[in-house]
């Protein structure tokens, strides 16, 4: 089995760290190690990352005195990675059980694949589902290529992705560079576009992670305020294609798209939000009629029926494939399917 190495950011979260360090080690990967990146935390933090490494020697410590951000503990990972795979973990969530093994295993069968990701069960706060509800090694996956994933996140810049556990090719990450410190909220989803462009994309409907909701979690003032998560993602978009994203040959078009995606999306935010008299209904509106002025005239009607196809979801992982238009790939295949970037 290949090597892995997984940074560990965290904040706050010792009395989450170990579980989420545990699930790692029980992945049944030898050649693994986890940097824990303690940046400056006021409570256990740092006591139980000792502890850990102590019971360890696959595990490093990096305990910053100052906190300098969750920017800098990505980087620091993505700096301090030099194993053929790497993942970056937050230290409030946790891999399933197989889920290394299985990523690890697709993206050997497929040297092009630059990142490989897969569904997230949430769980409240402690209260974490049964691990044996997951062991899915017969899921199978979908290879896209990365132009097509580029475009399909345009089409559905809300679609959620757990990008805190995707697990890329350290190859690739080096290239992409480091995570953006501009983009406070989107910096995971525009550094999957970034990577995208290095290769093709795996997709597993298998559950790979469990995401805590414990009220502190990064994204939750922005679930909040729906006109700052949409300005984010446009923020990320307009990022990418202003650099990386620029050398596409549809790259104009695919950033015109992803600015209307938005523009729908705020405007259908915005009516349910005036329908039930709330004041952030004025702001969505405002944002849809900017992004796209014709949302003032006609209703984007064509965008309420992708979202309800990207919420039901396919019955199966057939069904994802043909609704990306890509080729399925069997979980015990040793070539990649090829699918046009038409």
């Amino acid at each position: 089995m290949p090597s892995v190495d997984i940074a560990i950011p965290c904040y706050q979260y010792g009395r989450f760290l170990r579980e989420c360090v545990e699930s790692v080690l029980s992945q049944g990967i030898r050649d693994v190690r986890i940097l824990i990146i303690d940046n400056a935390s006021s409570d256990n933090t740092l006591e139980v990352a000792r502890r850990l490494a102590a019971e360890d020697d696959r595990i490093e410590i990096l305990a910053r005195e100052i906190n300098q951000g969750p920017h800098a503990s990505f980087n620091a990972g993505v700096d301090w990675a030099s194993s053929e795979y790497f993942m970056v973990l937050c230290a409030d969530d946790l891999l399933a059980p197989g889920s290394l093994k299985r990523a690890v295993s697709i993206m050997e069968q497929n040297r092009d694949v630059s990142f490989a990701y897969g569904n997230d069960v949430h769980c409240a706060g402690d209260q974490l589902p049964r691990f044996s509800d997951f062991l899915d090694d017969e899921a199978g996956w979908v290879i896209s290529p990365g132009e097509r994933f580029i475009g399909n996140r345009c089409r559905a810049p809300e679609q959620y992705i757990a990008a805190g556990m995707v697990l890329v090719r350290t190859s690739a990450q080096k290239q992409a560079g480091q995570y953006r410190a501009e983009l406070p909220h989107t910096d995971d989803f525009e550094m999957l576009l970034r990577l995208a462009l290095l290769g093709s994309v795996a997709y597993t409907p298998a559950i790979q992670g469990i995401k805590r909701m414990h009220g502190s979690n990064r994204t939750d003032y922005y679930l909040e305020e729906r006109t700052r998560d949409l300005l984010e993602r446009l923020a990320a978009i307009q990022s990418f294609f202003s650099q990386e994203g620029s050398a596409l040959p549809q790259a104009e078009r695919l950033r015109r798209l992803g600015a209307r995606s938005i523009a729908e999306r705020a405007y259908w935010c915005g009516i349910k939000d005036l329908v039930r008299g709330r004041e952030s209904s004025l702001a969505l509106l405002k944002l849809a009629f900017q992004l796209d002025p014709k949302t003032a005239l006609i209703p984007p009607f064509g965008y309420l029926l992708r979202f309800k196809e990207s919420t039901r979801g396919p019955a199966n992982l057939a069904g994802f494939a043909l609704s990306e238009g890509i080729a399925l790939q069997p979980t015990h295949s040793t070539r990649a399917s090829k699918a046009s970037s038409s």
